[in-house]
């Protein structure tokens, strides 16, 4: 009984140093996280986006309608955007 607990501890004591190499070389391949909450993420703000500037549209025609009822409504300016607006009076001037 006493050389089967011997031969037990020092098979364990001797192939403890291979279990611990092995789990250190797996331990490294861990799986990368996962791209799914950051494509929703991006989905969603872009799908909130395209749905606010539908109502701040809907909200602008309203508004014009208001003022000047029977008109056709001209196009928007866009709201972030400070660059050269090339729309005159609702019409784009004809290409030179």
């Amino acid at each position: 009984m006493a050389s089967r607990f011997w031969r037990w501890y020092a098979d364990r004591e001797f192939y403890k140093w291979e279990k611990t190499v092995l789990w250190d070389m797996i331990e490294t391949y861990r799986r990368p996280r996962s791209f799914a909450p950051l494509i929703s993420i991006y989905v969603a703000a872009f799908y909130t986006g395209v749905v606010g500037a539908a109502v701040t549209e809907q909200l602008y025609k309203e508004k014009y309608w208001e003022e000047h009822p029977g008109e056709a409504v001209p196009l928007m300016r866009p709201k972030f955007y400070w660059g050269p607006w090339r729309v005159m009076n609702g019409e784009v001037p004809p290409s030179k």
